[in-house]
C-alpha cells in the first residue's frame, strides 16, 4: 500500500494503473475499506490510475484528530487529487464514499470529471432497518468502556449481529461468495474504529444533499440494487428528480454491494460508461485516453449523431467512439471493402468518390462532401455489406470517429434508451441525404427534359 500525507493525515492506499494516466480515486463506504472497491480495481485500472483509499480512521489509516464529517473527508480527497494531477479525476464512490464524491463536486466541481456511484447515500437517512437495530449499538461505540464491552462479547454474539446485518447488506440471491462476504464483515468489526463509526453515522445525517443535486452539472453513473435495505431506494428517487446528468440504473438481485452480488452486469454498465472494454473482452481492444472522450462528448452535442442526446448520453457513446486522423487525399475506406464501421467527421473533411470504371482512377468524380458533424457508412453500419463508394480524406484531412457495429449492439444492450436515440439519428440522418439526392435527381431529369425540348 501506498500511504498520501495530506493536511497531516496519512491517507493508506491502494496505487496502481498507469502512472501517467487519468486518475480514478475509489472511496469506500460506511465500516469499510478500500477491499469494498477490489472488485472494480482490475477493470479501471486498465485506463485509470487508481488510488483506492482507506479513509480517515478506516482500515490502515489512522483517524483524524478532529471530528469526522463528509466535507472534511471531500476536502482530503480533493487534495489528494491536486497533489497528484494537474487534471480533474473521476469518482467511484460506495456508499458514504458515493455522498462524499457528490459533496466534492459540489464544492470544487473543476476537480470532478465523471463520477460512478454505488448505492450513494444522498439524504442520510438510512433504512427502517439500520436505524432500528444498527444506530443504538454504533452510538453506544462512541464510548470506549462500551466499545470494550462489545469487543468481549462479540464472539458469543456473532449468530445475532449476522442476522442484523445480512438483510440490511445483502439481497436474498446475493451471490457474493463466502470469502467476500468474511472480508466485509471483518472490515465492519475492524477494532478501535468505534468512534469514527459514531461520528460518520451523524455526519452522513448532517450532510443531507436533497435540494443540492440540481446544482450539479457532473455526470454521473448511479448504480442500486434493487433490495438494498441500508441505503434504501428512496434516495434513487431525488437522484431521478433533481439530477439531470445522472445515468440511474437499477440492478436486480443486488443488496448494497452489487459489484460483489452481481458483478457481471455491474462491470458492464460501468466498462460501457466509461469506454472500457470488459474484463473477459479482447486485450488488443484501443482504450483511449479519458480526455479525449471528454473532447468527443462536447463535440457531439453539434453531430447529426448525438443530436438531442443528454450529457450523461454523450459521455456514453464518446466512449465507444475511436478517433482516427488520416492527411489529405488518403484512402480510408474502398468500394466493395467489407466493413460495419460508421464514421462521423470530427475535423476536416470526408470525400465520397465514385468506384472506378473499369478501373480507370480518371472515371471517378466525386459524389459529395462530408463535413464536420456529419456521418457517413450508415448503411455499412447496419446491414454489415460491403462499401459502395471510395472515401478520401479532404484537401485539408479529416479526424474521423469511428462506431463499430458491434460497439453500437453492446450499447444498445446495456441502455435501450440511448441506443434508441442513436439509431433514431443515424435513420433521421439517412433519410435527408435521401431527399437530397432524390431532389438533385429530379432536378437532373428537368434539365434534360428541357433540353430535349
Amino acid at each position: 500500500m501506498e500511504i498520501f500525507s495530506i493536511d497531516g493525515a496519512k491517507i493508506h492506499a491502494i496505487d496502481t494503473g498507469p502512472r501517467n494516466a487519468q486518475l480514478a480515486i475509489l472511496i469506500h463506504g460506511w465500516s469499510s475499506s478500500s477491499f469494498a472497491m477490489s472488485p472494480l480495481i482490475p477493470l479501471l485500472s486498465r485506463r485509470f490510475r487508481c488510488i483506492a483509499v482507506d479513509l480517515p480512521g478506516y482500515g490502515e489509516s489512522p483517524p483524524l484528530r478532529e471530528r469526522a464529517t463528509i466535507g472534511r473527508y471531500a476536502q482530503i480527497i480533493g487534495r489528494l487529487i491536486t497533489g497528484l494531477s494537474e487534471h480533474p479525476a473521476v469518482l467511484v464512490g460506495h456508499s458514504m464514499g458515493g455522498m462524499i464524491s457528490a459533496t466534492l463536486a459540489l464544492q470544487i466541481p473543476q476537480l470532478v470529471d465523471r463520477m460512478v456511484l454505488l448505492c450513494p447515500t444522498i439524504s442520510g437517512r438510512l433504512s427502517f432497518w439500520i436505524n432500528t437495530f444498527v444506530s443504538p449499538i454504533t452510538m453506544l461505540e462512541r464510548f470506549p468502556l462500551f466499545s470494550r464491552l462489545l469487543a468481549l462479547l462479540e464472539p458469543s454474539m456473532l449468530y445475532v449481529t449476522d442476522s442484523l446485518m445480512k438483510p440490511a447488506s445483502f439481497a436474498e440471491r446475493s451471490a457474493i461468495s463466502e470469502a467476500d462476504y468474511l472480508r466485509l464483515r471483518a472490515d465492519a468489526r475492524r477494532p478501535g474504529q468505534g468512534r469514527v463509526r459514531a461520528e460518520c453515522f451523524v455526519a452522513m445525517r448532517n450532510q443531507d444533499l436533497s435540494g443540492r443535486l440540481r446544482e450539479l452539472e457532473t455526470p454521473a453513473l448511479v448504480i442500486w440494487g434493487a433490495e438494498d435495505n441500508t441505503v434504501p431506494l428512496r434516495d434513487a428517487g431525488v437522484i431521478a428528480d433533481e439530477w439531470r446528468s445522472a445515468d440511474l440504473r437499477i440492478v436486480p438481485k443486488a443488496g448494497h454491494w452489487p459489484h460483489f452480488e452481481t458483478p457481471d452486469v455491474t462491470l458492464r454498465y460501468i466498462a460501457s460508461y466509461l469506454g472500457l472494454p470488459s474484463i473477459v473482452g479482447e486485450p488488443d481492444i484501443l482504450v483511449q485516453p479519458a480526455e479525449v472522450t471528454t473532447q468527443i462528448t462536447e463535440f457531439l452535442a453539434n453531430s447529426q449523431i448525438g443530436s438531442g442526446l443528454s450529457l450523461a448520453q454523450r459521455t456514453r457513446l464518446a466512449a465507444h467512439l475511436e478517433r482516427r486522423r488520416y492527411p489529405p487525399g488518403t484512402l480510408v475506406d474502398r468500394t466493395n471493402q467489407e466493413s460495419t464501421d460508421l464514421y462521423l467527421v470530427q475535423e476536416g473533411s470526408l470525400e465520397v468518390w465514385s468506384p472506378p470504371l473499369e478501373g480507370d482512377p480518371d472515371s471517378q468524380r466525386l459524389l459529395m462532401t462530408v463535413v464536420a458533424g456529419q456521418i457517413t457508412g450508415e448503411m455499412s453500419l447496419l446491414d454489415g455489406g460491403r462499401r459502395s463508394a471510395d472515401l478520401r480524406a479532404g484537401e485539408d484531412g479529416v479526424t474521423i470517429l469511428a462506431l463499430r457495429r458491434e460497439r453500437l449492439r453492446a450499447l444498445a444492450e446495456d441502455d435501450p434508451a440511448l441506443g434508441n436515440a442513436v439509431l433514431w439519428n443515424i435513420a433521421t440522418a439517412l433519410a435527408l441525404r435521401l431527399r437530397l439526392a432524390n431532389w438533385q435527381q429530379q432536378g437532373l431529369v428537368r434539365q434534360l427534359q428541357a433540353l430535349r425540348q
